[in-house]
């Protein structure tokens, strides 16, 4: 047997091994995944490790140049490091699928990359043989009213620059905001190479017709050679003016689906569906949809069809973001959790998105497959299920805060005589246990009131808060009844107690999607916007009366 103390040293020399071999790796990424045929990529790799990467596997489909390093120290919670970031520019030597192989880095190695070489552009920028000039285009011509469009302003510069500004005003008619850094490298052109600096926004027009787009503007100095230097110019002044452009946008169609979502391509899949679901267990759904051509912002909230005999609580959308191909990309994925009321056969319909075709101009739907479960019992035990007639009557049967059901099964009467008398017991512990009126405190003996709860009141607290983030109304309503002072029997005395009209209200709302067929993720909304910061209680002049006779004659 290993000692406790032994145990958790291993353990944590383990997790530290595992750290530094995992700070140990280096990370490699490009500026950009899609080229043309004569421009360059750079190559990012930061590690580590002391020894430069091993640039050798890259010559045979690469031509290498400018290579830079530069180092970082850092110290965190007394411990230092030290990273080495090194760039080099790499130019294909065809077009083309290309794979970045692994490259070695002291004793570690990269993960391999792929970049998409296009072929040469065919037409040459009207301004190319200046110093310097400016190219501007949109990746579509003629969008529609809100589609998200890229804009992408690209500097040409023949001559080394030693400053500068570029500058994209933004048009009337459509709002324009930059995306991600810039992108540098190098693009040949006729005779002379240019260093190319390409900047990339996002625009989305606000209303249909003729958009233009000014032009954007660049003012800077460019080096000096000798007899500059000899006649005091540090170097010339450099212009540049792109003209402006004009798009034409169209008006969102009449057959279009609604919400508007103008894009590219869209693709919906199930990113984890739950093998078998259990009735008063979440079970855990993520569903992840892919838009070409939309910012996280246009995106529709994901949801999930309505399923009968399950409640659905969502989580918050996580997004990622990127720019591809001259306009942007959004990754959404949601996570939701599903909550069987009742054992037996359910079925989710499949879940369906519309959205409009920009380049074939016609509306389209992503859709996904529907999905089935056999709910388990809480027990583990198969319960067929119970038709869907039965299920409504007994819906309706129950009254907002039904104490009682009538017609329940012989298990449901047994539970609740069994609560009943673990809830008896514990209130006879409790009064029996009860501290002294000195150590309490005066306010201690006024149950409703707003004071300080016992010592219990934290994790009191923590469990109202984890029933209303994730927990079923179940589980609501015993925290709610926990939360009180002294503890309530059940929802009626809490609502009787509650100060709050909009909690009461939000406890009404629970009860109608718990027993009456309402909206249970609006109820879950209502319950944690009214109970945000806890309960309020009424406050009660003198002491909740009890049945139970006196523990102690009363003080003469």
């Amino acid at each position: 047997m290993i000692a406790m103390p032994h145990l958790r040293y291993l353990i944590g020399l383990l997790l530290a091994l595992v750290s530094l071999a995992t700070a140990a790796q280096p990370r490699a990424w490009l500026d950009r995944d899609r080229i043309g045929q004569g421009e360059t990529v750079t190559l990012n790799i930061e590690t580590t490790q002391a020894a430069a990467p091993n640039y050798a596997p890259l010559r045979r489909e690469f031509a290498i140049s400018g290579s830079t390093s530069r180092r970082q120290f850092e110290l965190v919670n007394g411990r230092s490091s030290t990273r080495t970031l090194y760039a080099v520019a790499l130019q294909p030597r065809r077009d083309g699928l290309l794979t970045i192989p692994a490259l070695a880095v002291g004793n570690e190695r990269t993960a391999p990359l792929t970049l998409l070489v296009a072929p040469g552009r065919s037409a040459t920028p009207t301004r190319a043989g200046d110093d310097v000039f400016i190219e501007s285009e949109a990746d579509d011509q003629d969008p529609y009213v809100q589609q998200a469009v890229g804009w992408v302003v690209r500097l040409y510069s023949a001559v080394p620059l030693v400053s500068g500004q570029l500058d994209q005003a933004s048009p009337d008619g459509a709002s324009l905001q930059r995306v991600g850094d810039d992108a540098q490298y190098t693009r040949q052109l006729g005779n002379r190479q240019y260093t190319v600096v390409e900047r990339r926004y996002l625009l989305v027009p606000e209303r249909s017709g003729a958009l233009t787009i000014p032009g954007a503007s660049f003012e800077g100095r460019g080096a000096g050679g000798f007899f500059d230097d000899l006649f005091g110019d540090r170097g010339g002044a450099l212009q540049a003016r792109a003209a402006p452009r004009i798009v034409q946008v169209r008006a969102v169609p009449a057959n279009a689906p609604q919400p508007w979502l103008p894009l590219h391509d869209l693709q919906l899949r199930y990113q984890s569906t739950p093998q078998d679901l259990r009735t008063g267990s979440a079970a855990t759904l993520t569903i992840e949809a892919t838009a070409d051509g939309a910012s996280a912002a246009q995106m529709p909230d994901l949801q999930l069809p309505a399923i009968d005999g399950v409640q659905v609580f969502a989580e918050p959308a996580k997004a990622d973001e990127t720019f591809s191909n001259g306009r942007p990309r959004v990754k959404v994925s949601r996570t939701f959790s599903l909550v069987p009321a009742r054992a037996g056969a359910v079925k989710m319909p499949g879940v369906r998105l519309g959205w409009w075709d920009v380049r074939a101009g016609q509306a389209r739907t992503a859709t996904l497959p529907a999905l089935s479960w056999q709910v388990l019992a809480a027990d583990g035990a198969a319960v067929a299920a119970v038709p869907a007639a039965t299920t409504a009557d007994a819906a309706r049967a129950h009254a907002p805060f039904a104490s009682t059901t009538a017609g329940a099964s012989r298990m449901w009467v047994l539970a609740t005589a069994l609560f009943a008398a673990l809830w008896l017991f514990t209130l006879v512990w409790g009064l029996q246990h009860r501290a002294q009126p000195a150590a309490l405190g005066p306010a201690s003996s006024i149950p409703g009131a707003s004071t300080p709860l016992p010592r219990a009141s934290g994790e009191i607290r923590a469990a109202l808060k984890r029933a209303l983030a994730t927990g079923d109304f179940a589980e609501v309503e015993q925290a709610l009844c926990a939360s009180a002072t002294p503890p309530a029997r059940d929802l009626d005395t809490v609502v009787a107690r509650l100060d709050d009209e909009r909690q009461r209200e939000a406890l009404v709302t629970m009860q109608r999607a718990r027993w009456g067929g309402g909206d249970g993720v609006a109820a879950r909304s209502a319950l944690r916007d009214a109970f945000a910061k806890g309960p309020r209680w009424r406050v009660v002049e003198g002491p909740t009366p009890t049945p139970l006779p006196p523990l102690y004659p009363p003080a003469r």
